[in-house]
């Protein structure tokens, strides 16, 4: 699995950014709900009040009508043309909503309603029942234009008020996300200053045991002192990676850079010499293949990429395990045997201070320092790994300087 680019400093962590993308998402689809339901009824309810304001009118025409059909019905045998109107067009049918006469645009949809408008939203009926059955007459049916001003109005205030509400919400669901995060953030920058505190105080203590390690004449000691100098040795180197890291983190990398074409065999030799007794202690075995390759960047940055990928290699190896190193011109491979993790895992492992495995020690910074230093310098790197059988990190650059 390719690993997208993502600083280790970024203010906020991918597993912030998915709490916070879950919570905006809910909150999101809240806001819509609420302002489409609130958009509808008040669509509906001005369509009630239009139509209300048109009751009155066509109501009126309603009883024009009425009136010429009476004098048609009594005088249909002198008069036999059906009365028109130039504000309106009718229709009547009988009780059993047969059609009678009709000059409507629409035919009408409806006769249980007093009011309504047409499915084609072009008309509007309003139907009257007669009490009295002029001409056979049991349902009068007058028909207006719409012209649908009243709906373009409505839709404009809509999308104004809609759009104003939702940019309303959207600003304070961020505030709310903001009091969310907090503890979080708060949390982190109290560790940040712990471990930058530690640091200058590991310094002194560390340099004296790694010193003294050196100083001693292991030719005369017995066995048994051997063995417990080696696991001081271990315990130191091992505490010298995380002093490193840990330095870095807070003092070197604001330094400024000194770039050079490194030869990545004999770092690489060196590296692995140094983490021998580590490796040692757990029977673990490394396999090199190493061709001649160089990279244009800061030694001491790439010293700090080899450092913690070995070392975690190192630490979540199971006993008796290999660590394959493969270094091919513009590529390096550093493969384990060990526990590895599972693929939906994989884009949260360079997150700081991200553990998945709580048994091993450490502070969770090691690969956030390796994630930073590879986006600074133009890295590439890819992470295959299966629980239970392993992982398999790769460093890819160009054959250019970066």
């Amino acid at each position: 699995m390719s690993v997208s680019k993502n600083k280790a400093t970024n203010s906020v962590l991918k597993s912030e950014k998915k709490s916070l993308l879950r919570f905006l998402a809910l909150y999101v689809t809240i806001i819509i709900f609420v302002i489409t339901l609130i958009a509808l009824f008040y669509y509906q309810s001005q369509e009630k009040l239009m139509l209300a304001e048109r009751r009155a009118e066509l109501s009126k025409y309603a009883y024009i009508q009425t009136k010429r059909l009476k004098v048609l019905h009594h005088y249909f045998d002198e008069r036999t043309k059906y009365p028109r109107d130039p504000r309106f067009k009718s229709a009547i049918y009988d009780i059993e909503y047969m059609q009678i006469f009709s000059l409507l645009e629409n035919e009408p949809e409806h006769f249980d309603k007093e009011i309504y408008i047409t499915q084609n939203k072009k008309y509007i009926h309003f139907v009257k029942s007669l009490d009295e059955y002029y001409l056979g007459t049991k349902y009068l049916i007058i028909e207006v234009k719409d012209d649908g001003n009243w709906r373009n109005e409505i839709w404009k205030n809509i999308i104004g008020y809609g759009l104003f509400a939702f940019l309303f919400f959207m600003l304070f669901g961020l505030f709310l996300a903001k009091l969310f995060l907090k503890p979080m953030r708060d949390s982190i920058m109290l560790l940040d200053r712990f471990i930058k505190d530690t640091t200058h105080e590991l310094n002194t203590p560390l340099s004296a045991i790694l010193a003294n390690i050196e100083m001693m004449d292991t030719a005369v000691m017995i066995d048994k002192n051997k063995k417990k100098l080696e696991r001081i040795n271990i315990a130191a180197k091992t505490v010298s990676v995380l002093y490193k890291d840990l330095t870095y983190m807070t003092l070197e990398q604001e330094k400024k850079s000194v770039e050079e074409d490194i030869a990545l065999k004999p770092v690489l030799e060196n590296r692995v010499e140094y983490f021998d007794i580590l490796a040692r202690s757990k029977h673990i075995t490394f396999d090199l293949h190493l061709q001649h390759a160089t990279l244009f960047m800061e030694r001491q940055k790439f010293v700090r990429i080899i450092d913690n990928l070995i070392s975690n290699a190192i630490k979540y190896n199971k006993r008796g395990g290999k660590i394959t190193i493969i270094l091919q011109e513009n590529m390096l491979s550093i493969s384990d045997t060990g526990v590895g993790i599972a693929e939906d895992k994989i884009p949260f492992m360079f997150d700081r201070y991200m553990r998945f495995n709580q048994s091993e020690g450490g502070f969770g910074v090691g690969l956030s320092i390796v994630k930073q230093i590879i986006d600074e310098s133009g890295l590439k790197i890819e992470v295959h790994s299966k629980v239970g059988e392993g992982t398999t990190m790769i460093l890819r650059w160009k054959g250019v300087r970066v």
